[in-house]
């Protein structure tokens, strides 16, 4: 490995190495890849890439998000980390190590949380970060297919993009106890991946990622300006009968007869200078990076 390594803070207008950090990321993360999302232009002003080059290749990286966090019932500006690793043939040299510190020290004691995979568990408490669960929520439910449905819409379509990301920007928190504002360029990442349900524009300020399977509704998430009627809009997500419900959130706000039924097991959540909460919480499934 060459001794000349630079760490360089990457962002929206540093679309030249953007193409490094792609590289990066599809060796380290076998699901993963930022290239589509790229192509989208969806990196944003609070998106920071904390990359450890070699020339031009990334060899070891952690990214920062910051985020609008809502925190049993307190907004407060906060970061989420994600992209954290290191090339495999170099690893065992602290090189996350040192993105790791850059990403912190650009956080500074601001609250920081991560979602990781089981394989790392024990790397991130030596930064100062304690686990925390993560819960699953479901609720009876049943319901057939009602009013007019509510169109597919493809964030692949830059107007409809835009649209999206006008209604995210305005939309209000879906919990209280731990969620966000104004993600949807976390959310269109996983729909440039595939990685997420239909998404569904019931009207210019609603627009609500659900599907339904084996006679179950999964309702990832709810980007809504004002209040919500979610079982008014059930009839209108759905092309056949359903008999329960699961929400990718914390539902005390949209549902409030859903109840914990279960951790989620791989979900890997680490906080920093953030208080766990007591009361069973899901940080929504689409502002995790």
């Amino acid at each position: 490995m060459s001794t000349n390594l630079s760490l360089r803070v990457l962002g929206p207008a540093d679309s030249a190495l953007h193409p490094a950090y792609c590289d990066y990321v599809a060796q380290v993360f076998i699901q993963a890849d930022f290239r589509r999302w790229c192509d989208w232009q969806q990196w944003g002003e609070d998106y920071r890439a904390f990359c450890l080059f070699d020339g031009e290749r990334v060899l070891a990286n952690a990214s920062a998000w910051r985020m609008r966090l809502r925190v049993d019932g307190v907004e407060t500006e906060g970061f989420q980390l994600g992209a954290v690793g290191c090339l495999p043939e170099f690893r065992g040299q602290g090189l996350a190590r040192q993105a790791m510190q850059a990403a912190l020290a650009h956080c500074g004691d601001a609250p920081v949380f991560l979602f990781c995979n089981e394989t790392v568990l024990e790397f991130y408490p030596r930064f100062g970060f304690s686990p925390a669960p993560q819960h699953l929520f479901a609720a009876d439910c049943v319901a057939t297919p009602e009013g007019a449905p509510a169109p597919i819409v493809d964030l692949a379509d830059a107007a409809v993009r835009d649209a999206f990301l006008r209604a995210a920007a305005a939309a209000r928190p879906v919990s209280e106890r731990f969620a966000a504002r104004d993600y949807g360029r976390i959310a269109t990442w996983y729909a440039a991946n595939g990685y997420a349900s239909p998404l569904r524009r019931l009207d210019e300020d609603t627009w609500v990622f659900a599907q339904a399977e084996d006679g179950a509704l999964l309702i990832e998430d709810v980007f809504a300006r004002g209040p919500v009627d979610v079982p008014a809009m059930i009839g209108r997500l759905i092309d056949a009968p359903i008999h329960s419900l699961r929400l990718g959130f914390t539902p005390e706000r949209l549902w409030p007869r859903a109840v914990a039924v279960g951790v989620e097991d791989d979900a890997g959540l680490f906080v920093r200078n953030l208080a766990v909460l007591a009361q069973p919480h899901r940080f929504p499934l689409l502002a995790r990076t």
